[in-house]
């Protein structure tokens, strides 16, 4: 006698799906897009809590101010990398059907005398509104970006973004703001540097800021006749500090309690990674990291020891920055030199997250702040 088929045998199993990801709403998305002297950088995200939470990304060295030095002008070339950057940013931007962004350029527009007529033509090919913002925004947003890293103990505080085509400082005093307040005091500076009438906020107070025409690109364009590898490094060093003389600070001497800098840039990030001897490149360790003028010094004495040959196969710079990391150095440098400080915080941060933290701030989606 034949076995007796089981009762459902040879039924199509129902399958057990994973369950998908829920794509974000394009309701609640926004965009910031940075064009800057040498890269364009985007970042899409969604509020999430007191943060964001970023749902693509986009950066690629364009060196749009190539030859701006000399020349005064966007090139050719320049322009036609930039653009095509920019369409890579429009086919993200409509594929996740983003309705609130900002787009923005800086240092490199601001000087270029056919700047207009590239913007324009951007529209034309790309479709995108790219503006170009002051360097006080440009400042107030690098600020604003970098609220979460912030230490309750700070009662002086300098901000700095090195750029490609310019670095900006901001010093903020933060002494009347209660200690628990001043992450979110810093986030108020969104709305402007001046204090608003009528707040019911402790505000922070900026004591000064400065745009310096001077970045990565432009400093080193400034010193590419310089062969000795050494001199050109001390003297941009000495040069970027020569242009500081107007910022008020710079003569004022300052204790080290309650004085913190924080530092963003390329320049920065990449010195944190070659401090921690990362080969592959991690934001998660770099973000937020303290290190001391001594360990920065160290590096940049290693990259002096290095050569353009050593920095060039060295994985923890990277081939897109090699030919930048010692004019950022320099600048990096100048500022130890000038506030002997025994930590610097790192802030793998800056315009695209202020640009995305301030249209948030303004929408009211943010839950009370970075904190």
């Amino acid at each position: 006698m034949p076995p007796e088929r089981p009762d459902g045998a040879g039924a199509f199993p129902i399958p057990v799906e994973p369950t998908a990801p829920v794509p974000p709403d394009p309701a609640e998305l926004y965009a910031a897009l940075d064009l800057g002297t040498n890269s364009c950088r985007m970042l899409i995200a969604q509020p999430k809590g007191n943060q964001f939470h970023v749902v693509d990304s986009f950066s690629k060295s364009v060196r749009l101010g190539a030859g701006l030095e000399t020349s005064g002008r966007l090139s050719r070339g320049s322009m036609i990398r930039a653009v095509q950057a920019l369409k890579i940013c429009q086919k993200k931007l409509e594929k996740h059907d983003v309705k609130r962004m900002r787009l923005v350029a800086t240092e490199a527009c601001r000087r270029a005398v056919n700047a207009r007529d590239f913007i324009a033509q951007a529209r034309r090919e790309t479709g995108l509104d790219v503006e170009i913002i002051e360097p006080e925004e440009e400042a107030r947003l690098a600020v604003i970006s970098c609220a979460p890293l912030v230490s309750t103990r700070t009662e002086q505080l300098l901000v700095v973004d090195i750029g490609g085509g310019s670095t900006e400082l901001v010093w903020i005093d933060l002494s009347r703001v209660p200690r628990h307040d001043r992450p979110r005091a810093i986030m108020r500076l969104h709305a402007g540097f001046k204090p608003v009438d009528g707040s019911p906020f402790p505000a922070a107070r900026v004591v000064d800021w400065i745009s310096v025409p001077l970045g990565v690109a432009t400093l080193r364009e400034q010193f590419d006749d310089v062969r000795d590898d050494a001199a050109r490094f001390a003297l941009m060093s000495w040069f970027f500090e020569e242009n500081l003389a107007d910022f008020s600070p710079y003569a004022a001497e300052q204790t080290r309690e309650g004085f913190q800098i924080i530092g963003t840039s390329g320049t920065v990030t990449t010195v944190a990674a070659s401090h921690l001897g990362l080969r592959r490149y991690d934001r998660n360790k770099v973000d937020g990291l303290r290190m001391t003028s001594d360990q920065i010094d160290k590096v940049i004495r290693e990259y002096l020891t290095m050569g353009p040959e050593g920095r060039r196969s060295d994985p923890r710079i990277g081939r897109d920055r090699h030919t930048l990391i010692m004019s950022g150095a320099a600048i990096l440098q100048a500022l130890l030199r000038i506030w002997p400080t025994d930590r610097l915080s790192v802030a793998d941060r800056g315009l695209r997250e202020g640009l995305l933290y301030a249209q948030m701030s303004a929408d009211g989606v943010l839950d009370g702040g970075p904190y």
